[in-house]
């Protein structure tokens, strides 16, 4: 398999995996809310802000991952490719 073509199939996996993880970030935040709690009733309220705020700490190392793979597999293209049509 070609090189451009290999680079080409993990740019977009990763581009992918990157989408999936931004949507559901973004429904995580849908549901975030910035108060604060002072009565015990709403204790419940509070500790579900803080499985969302735990959530959304677990996604956030993957993002920046999958971001910048994608982002460098891409400037990796587009340098090979540049590289490719300077020697021709």
């Amino acid at each position: 398999m070609p090189l451009m073509t290999a680079l080409g199939i993990a740019w977009g996996a990763f581009t992918a995996v990157l989408v999936l993880l931004l949507i559901y970030r973004s429904t995580l935040t849908m549901h975030e809310d910035d108060q604060l709690f002072l009565d015990t009733a709403e204790d419940h309220m509070q500790r579900e802000q803080q499985e969302l705020l735990k959530k959304m700490d677990r996604v956030t190392p993957w993002l920046r991952i999958f971001g910048a793979g994608s982002v460098l597999l891409i400037v990796t293209m587009g340098g090979l490719a540049l590289y490719n049509n300077m020697t021709r």
